[in-house]
């Protein structure tokens, strides 16, 4: 790691940083003012007042939570198994995981209809939870990946002579320093599926299956735009996300870094 040693270099490179968050703070700063135009705090009241909000937490949560899940297990074992296993043409599978993040989310809706259609698990919160996972999972797979290779194969082969098997070596030594990455891949996937938006739109049609990106829409109708609450409940949507980054953020950063050295 280098430091700046002149103080001019260190006040340059403080007004570079602080340019090069304007474009990202401007917005949410705007968004909190809005939401305090008019009554201020009573658009929070007003947005609470409707019934729905714990009911759109309730659903978002539950979504959140199984795609974490289940990105975190499958991400977690094939990034062992591309990283550290012999697993014939297993270069060949990787690439074509990595396929699956060229997918744009727009393409996938029909044939995800129609199967869901079939399944009878449309209008259910798992039609959210699975294509979210999947296509999740490629790039956790390959931050897992990465992460793992780092890891000397020295502490895998000490575990065997100890007599370890394959599993014990993978939930006994690698899971325990996979914590960085894990809360990178945690953060991450908890903001795609918090901000989900495309999927529930069509997939969830009962009112109490609506998730909490769906409550600005509350306020929007053919005759009504009250943008003061659109914003208000924008910034209760927010709230988990920020809150769920700051409790992960050390090992969060510590994961992305040692991501961005492979």
């Amino acid at each position: 790691m280098f430091e700046l040693r002149s103080r001019k270099s260190k006040i340059l490179m403080q007004l570079l940083l602080l340019l090069m968050t304007i474009p990202y703070v401007l917005p949410l700063v705007q968004m909190v003012l809005g939401s305090l135009g008019g009554r201020g705090l009573y658009n929070y009241k007003a947005v609470w007042d409707t019934g729905v909000v714990p009911t759109y937490f309730r659903n978002s949560a539950i979504i959140a939570f199984g795609v974490i899940l289940l990105v975190y297990f499958f991400s977690m074992t094939a990034g062992f198994g591309f990283a550290k296993l012999y697993i014939r043409k297993k270069e060949v599978y990787f690439w074509l995981i990595l396929l699956a993040m060229t997918l744009p989310e727009v393409i996938l809706l029909t044939p995800l209809f129609v199967t869901f259609q079939k399944l009878h698990m449309f209008n259910t919160l798992f039609a959210v939870i699975l294509p979210s996972a999947a296509l999740q999972i490629p790039f956790a797979t390959l931050l897992v990946r990465d992460f793992d290779e780092g890891i000397p194969s020295e502490l895998m082969e000490a575990a065997r002579i100890d007599g370890a098997n394959i599993w014990q070596v993978f939930t006994s030594v690698i899971l325990p320093m996979t914590k960085p990455i894990a809360s990178s891949i945690i953060v991450l996937t908890l903001v795609s599926a918090w901000n989900a938006y495309l999927l529930p739109l069509l997939f969830l049609q009962d009112p109490q299956l609506q998730v909490v990106t769906l409550l600005p829409q509350y306020f929007q109708g053919e005759f009504t735009n009250d943008q003061t609450k659109i914003l208000a409940a924008a910034v209760l949507t927010a709230i988990p996300e920020i809150i769920a980054y700051l409790l992960m953020q050390k090992n969060f950063e510590k994961g992305m870094s040692a991501g961005a050295l492979k």
